[in-house]
């Protein structure tokens, strides 16, 4: 038989063809995989292929054969990534907030070449939120990337910060450049954030990354080693509501019993849980003091009370009666 012209590359289409084309449910006939070949300039007989697919599987790819009726059907197993986790990862790419509409398609895209033909027309089919708002920083990326790289080399960083103005346009926060230690990064409440130690202030705080810009590694060391270490991410994820930072205050609340899994998802499941009377419960817990918490709180209405400590019960009537006047009430 004649040799085709990318016969070198035998092996590595013949790889393509059964990962892109083959899954569980669908394979390919011999015939059908020679035929595929040859698409790509590749000739090859029935025996070589054996060989090739014993070479696939020391490569890792689970080629197996399954007998459907008189023929004999080729297919590629068990691949790196089964295809309910990546449905989980395109949902949550879609989901995602500060991921633009851009990069979702470029990431679902290329999750999609990790699966069959086939399997790529579920990925595509699944989850589509309507309305969701995205960011509009393509550049997210690359300054994630820039924030790891300055950790790693345990330097401190200079960026801008930016906020919208009503024009709708993004706006320096002020003129001079921000300075930070860099320790971690969350993802909270759909949105990234840095976690950082500015020295000046002395303190821990964090910044949206997508407001942040022109990002430089700076050739000072990091400071805050341990004030970061005394800290505990999961928790202070917890304490600032949407990351809006305030001054931590342990704080006593009284809620209905059928609010405990309220409690429970915000604060965690380590919390203590003390029953009283009348079908209440309550709880002490830490926050960082904002009006977000306080719109929390009200949110849930009369079921659930802040009942200490006191300054923190007179805010939250004063801001009640404030917003009553507002109201003409």
């Amino acid at each position: 038989m004649p040799k085709g012209s990318n016969q070198k590359l035998k092996l590595y289409y013949l790889a393509k063809i059964m990962m892109s084309r083959t899954d569980d449910e669908h394979g390919l006939t011999m015939p059908e995989i020679k035929e595929a070949l040859e698409e790509y300039g590749v000739s090859a007989d029935r025996k070589s292929l054996y060989d090739d697919f014993e070479a696939l599987r020391i490569l890792g790819i689970d080629v197996y054969s399954d007998k459907e009726g008189k023929k004999y059907l080729y297919k590629v197993g068990k691949k790196q990534f089964e295809i309910a986790e990546l449905k989980l990862l395109v949902d949550a790419i879609q989901s995602s907030k500060f991921i633009t509409e851009k990069k979702s398609a470029e990431l679902i895209g290329k999750l999609t070449q990790l699966v069959s033909d086939h399997e790529a027309a579920q990925l595509k089919r699944q989850v589509v939120v309507h309305g969701r708002i995205k960011t509009m920083n393509e550049s997210i990326y690359y300054i994630i990337d820039d924030i790891h790289y300055a950790i790693s080399r345990n330097r401190k960083i200079r960026f801008e910060y930016l906020r919208w103005n009503l024009k709708k346009e993004m706006e320096r926060r002020r003129e001079e450049p921000y300075e930070v230690s860099p320790w971690a990064l969350i993802w909270d409440d759909e949105n990234y954030y840095l976690v950082g130690y500015d020295e000046k202030d002395e303190m821990i705080k964090h910044y949206r990354v997508d407001k942040m810009r022109s990002i430089t590694a700076t050739e000072e060391m990091r400071s805050g080693r341990e004030a970061f270490e005394r800290i505990d991410l999961a928790a202070y994820s917890r304490m600032n509501f949407a990351m809006f930072s305030g001054q931590e205050v342990r704080v006593r609340l009284r809620f209905k019993n059928e609010l405990v899994g309220i409690m429970l998802d915000r604060f965690g499941s380590e919390i203590a849980i003390m029953p009283e009377e009348d079908g209440y419960s309550s709880t002490s817990v830490n926050v960082a003091l904002s009006d977000q918490f306080l719109g929390w709180i009200f949110s849930l209405g009369p079921d659930v009370v802040i009942t200490g400590p006191d300054e923190v019960v007179k805010r939250f009537a004063d801001e009640i009666r404030a917003m009553g006047k507002i109201y003409g009430l």
